[in-house]
């Protein structure tokens, strides 16, 4: 028997959250969601132009396409349902009180629990899955810049720094060298210092450090095979098999890489201590990128005699397990940052941040801004404590390009989440960087010393992550669950415990309605005015005010009343 069906109970009302990192839905209720590992795609809303583009080109995706799928949901009914597979799945939730769940194999476990609050359901998540350590203490300390601009990232750091941006890292992706592709400029796949790129760089990390900054790089679980390390690990017998008993290549867009083969223990090891241990670790990185893990083919040869269709959904989680053994061993847990995108059952355990994938650098409804909160939302419940995302998006394809506008209000957004960081994105020649416009980068800078002056409380909810397992990030719902209104609004959150944040997603937008939930009276954190809990309210959201609101009954009100000063 290698299928499984099963209908449950519900009610016509009932709504259901989670399956992984959801960036178009929160609420599940009503449609259909195949939980499978893979890109997202370049537009995922059938109706857009750039998604009927990138579909021609068979790069495009839909709503359900997500980088980190789960067989886990919540209900409004207070209770969690798990089922216990890495087989392809499906939750069906379109006939209302008949959700179905399909799975390409007989599950090992079905996991049902009933908790009598949303607080206590999203604890015994936490628990179950693995909580994450406290953020790094030198993340308060600013922002991380991401240049991709060999040795003159440097120089463009001192500018902006020059700026009044506060800096906690600088992450240098191209640390390893660069490709030209038709897609732009792409990472030379060898996993160690580019000396031509970044001459002497072991010696600037330890000079950033004296100043109170971090260095950052990338990796990802692949080899380009025409890298050093690729011959390497082929002399090895580390990459995993075609058909026919050779490496099995796979083609990322105008360059070939082995598939690093986790399940061979020798290869584990070598990757995590010869790549990440020796190459990055020791060379003094104190994070990167871990980038990829949803890339498995269904076809390939493992050395464990493994399925590959069965350890596809697995991969992320493997891929997690390699990077937090490397830091682990390097007594780095705690102090080293590294953040993934992809992710399934277990990542929980391993992965210490989540990033939000590859938006598209605009505000569009299903690939910009607003997805990255339900992104937060939907893998907060499920016991990921911290999530972040790409300042400006990613993804420019098409002509579509980013805009001052949106680089500042996502830099809003992001000064009231756990890690602020911004990407040059795949084409940084063709869209605007925080350094090259006056008022982008004057705005930035404020946005950053919000963000640290923030530090004392954004402390205390990773304290709660710890602690209970609390997302950084939560739905209004966790702490309203009496107001039923919260249970449908996914582009609004609370950050912590007592601020609420409604970040403006659209372009060219001035004012901004909003939800205040039940229970609760709300200071405006730029006005100072006091607002009523249990009502909708337009308030005025010029670029630098973002709506945010925080509760009467905070202990750190007067932490919130300076940030009028800054």
């Amino acid at each position: 028997m290698n299928r499984f069906w099963i209908r449950l109970e519900g009610e016509e009302k009932e709504r259901i959250w989670g399956g992984g990192e959801q960036m178009s839905y929160f609420d599940l209720s009503g449609r259909r969601f195949p939980l499978w590992t893979s890109e997202p795609g370049v537009g995922r809303d059938k109706r857009s132009e750039i998604t009927f583009k990138a579909d021609a080109v068979k790069a495009g995706g839909d709503y359900y396409h997500t980088n980190y799928p789960q067989p886990s949901f919540i209900s409004s009914r207070r209770y969690f349902a798990h089922f216990e597979t890495t087989a392809y799945s499906v939750f069906d939730f379109r006939r209302k009180g008949k959700p179905e769940i399909e799975i390409w194999e007989v599950p090992k476990r079905i996991e049902f629990v009933s908790k009598p609050n949303f607080v206590e359901l999203v604890e015994h998540i936490s628990l179950k899955f693995g909580r994450q350590p406290p953020l790094p203490d030198w993340i308060y300390n600013g922002a991380i810049i991401g240049l991709k601009d060999g040795e003159n990232s440097l120089l463009r750091l001192q500018k902006i720094r020059d700026a009044g941006v506060k800096v906690s890292a600088l992450w240098c992706e191209d640390w390893v060298g660069l490709r030209n592709t038709s897609f732009g400029a792409r990472l030379f796949w060898d996993w160690k210092n580019n000396e031509d790129r970044y001459p002497n760089l072991e010696e600037k990390i330890r000079e950033l450090e004296k100043e109170g900054i971090r260095f950052m790089g990338y990796v990802n679980p692949y080899l380009c095979n025409d890298g050093e390390l690729y011959q390497e690990a082929l002399s090895d017998g580390y990459f995993a098999l075609n058909g026919s008993g050779e490496v099995y290549l796979v083609d990322f867009g105008e360059f070939h890489c082995g598939v690093v083969d986790f399940t061979n223990p020798e290869a584990f090891r070598w990757f995590k201590e010869r790549i990440i241990g020796q190459n990055m670790l020791d060379f003094g990185l104190s994070g990167w990128m871990a980038d990829f893990g949803e890339y498995l083919p269904t076809d390939v040869k493992l050395f464990s005699g493994e399925d590959a269709k069965m350890m596809h959904n697995a991969w992320p989680t493997i891929w997690a397990q390699v990077n937090s053994e490397a830091v682990e061993e390097r007594g780095k847990r705690g102090d080293a940052l590294f953040f993934m995108r992809a992710g399934f059952t277990g990542v929980h355990k391993y992965c210490p941040l989540l990033w939000g994938g590859d938006q598209s650098v605009d505000f569009s409804r299903h690939d910009g801004l607003v997805t990255v909160i339900c992104g937060a939302l939907s893998s907060g419940i499920l016991g990921n404590a911290y999530h972040h995302s790409d300042i400006g998006g990613y993804t420019s394809l098409f002509g579509n390009v980013r805009t001052p506008e949106l680089i500042m209000r996502w830099a809003e957004m992001a000064a009231f989440t756990a890690v602020m960081r911004t990407h040059e994105g795949n084409r940084p020649k063709e869209n605007i960087q925080i350094d090259q416009d006056e008022t982008v980068l004057t705005h930035f800078a404020r946005m950053t010393r919000i963000y640290v002056h923030m530090a004392p409380y954004l402390k205390e909810a990773s304290k709660e992550a710890v602690e209970r397992g609390l997302p950084v990030q939560r739905p209004l719902f966790i702490h309203y669950e009496g107001d039923e209104t919260t249970f449908d609004i996914q582009d609004q959150y609370l950050f912590g415990r007592d601020v609420l944040v409604a970040p403006v997603w659209k372009a060219g937008i001035n004012e901004w309605e909003l939800y205040l939930p039940v229970g609760d009276k709300w200071i405006g954190l730029w006005n100072g005015d006091l607002y009523e809990g249990g009502q909708r309210i337009k308030v005025g959201a010029p670029i630098g005010k973002p709506p945010v609101f925080y509760r009467e009954a905070s202990s750190f009100k007067n932490l919130f009343e300076g940030i009028k000063n800054l």
